[in-house]
């Protein structure tokens, strides 16, 4: 089989560490956080198809409306982001759209096979309730649709780019593994992807930790009109820091790929490691002011949260 590997070197940890961290994770004591869905309109999302729109739905799934298209990224719309049902990450803040809301949908965003990223009963009803649309997927991983008989899947390797009806989809690497058993780490690729539309340049970094990579994807692609960029899952660090960036990091790759506005993800769905769930975005909003950037230069949305985009 087949393994992949990141581009540039990084720590990896071997079965004691990820017992050690498990364990200290079992032991974590939070305070509970409630995070109430903002309102938005299924009705007007359902009939735009002229103004640029963005809904997070929460962790790393957005309702992106641009050039006439619908395209969502990762979408993850149940309970748990685990192949069980009784166990596993439990979803800690409701969806901000559900399923039967949903406008018709393009595209369909898919940045690795991790259970937060794809969640199967989530792709199986897109697949179902919208046959039209199209799954881009990393290199390894359009074998797993089209064994659950999705067929429309583009698959790309980094750094390869596919005409999507008016839209251009590019695969570009970033730091993380994959798998989604015991025996298939790293069998399928990884990636961020970058969507091309109407004049427009968005960059949706899936799940990552901070490497030369986005240097590499700001020579190619910069300025971004838009980037949407994980802030959460980043403790402890001696574990998380080769796979999940902290605010700190994402105020760094907003920067890495000249990105015009950057959007948050990734933070406060799912309890996946050991800082406060409402932590990332206060760490954000200082990382940002040491930087000497505006705040609304990198946004944090409620969950559920839709904002017209600011584009001519």
């Amino acid at each position: 089989m087949k393994r992949f590997s990141n581009r540039y070197a990084s720590p990896r940890h071997g079965g004691s560490e990820a017992f050690k961290w498990m364990l200290e994770f079992s032991r974590q004591k939070w305070t509970p956080v409630e995070f109430p869905l903002a309102d938005n309109d299924p009705e007007w999302l359902a009939s735009n198809r002229s103004t640029a729109s963005l809904t997070w739905i929460g962790h790393a799934s957005f309702l992106l409306q641009l050039g006439g298209l619908n395209v969502l990224t990762d979408p993850h719309f149940t309970a748990r982001a685990s192949p069980f049902s009784f166990a596993g990450p439990r979803r800690l803040a409701a969806p901000g759209l559900q399923l039967h809301e949903l406008p018709s949908i393009d595209l369909v965003l898919i940045s690795h096979n991790h259970y937060d990223h794809l969640d199967e009963g989530s792709v199986r009803r897109l697949a179902s309730d919208h046959p039209q649309a199209t799954f881009v997927v990393p290199l390894g991983l359009a074998a797993w649709f089209r064994q659950r008989h999705i067929e429309r899947v583009v698959e790309l390797a980094w750094w390869e780019s596919a005409p999507i009806g008016s839209a251009a989809v590019s695969s570009v690497p970033v730091q993380h593994f994959s798998g989604r058993g015991l025996h298939d780490r790293n069998a399928t690729q990884w990636c961020g992807l970058v969507l091309e539309v109407a004049g427009y340049k968005v960059f949706f970094a899936g799940d990552t930790g901070y490497s030369k990579d986005f240097a590499d994807i700001g020579a190619r692609f910069a300025p971004f009109d838009l980037a949407l960029l994980p802030i959460g899952a980043y403790d402890p660090r001696w574990f998380m820091a080769p796979v999940h960036v902290n605010p700190e990091e994402a105020v760094q790759i907003h920067r890495d790929i000249g990105s015009r506005l950057s959007v948050a993800m990734h933070w406060g769905t799912f309890r996946l490691t050991a800082e406060a769930l409402d932590e990332p975005p206060q760490r954000l909003i200082a990382a940002l002011a040491a930087a000497g950037i505006e705040a609304q230069d990198f946004l944090v949305f409620r969950h559920g949260e839709t904002r017209v985009l600011p584009f001519a």
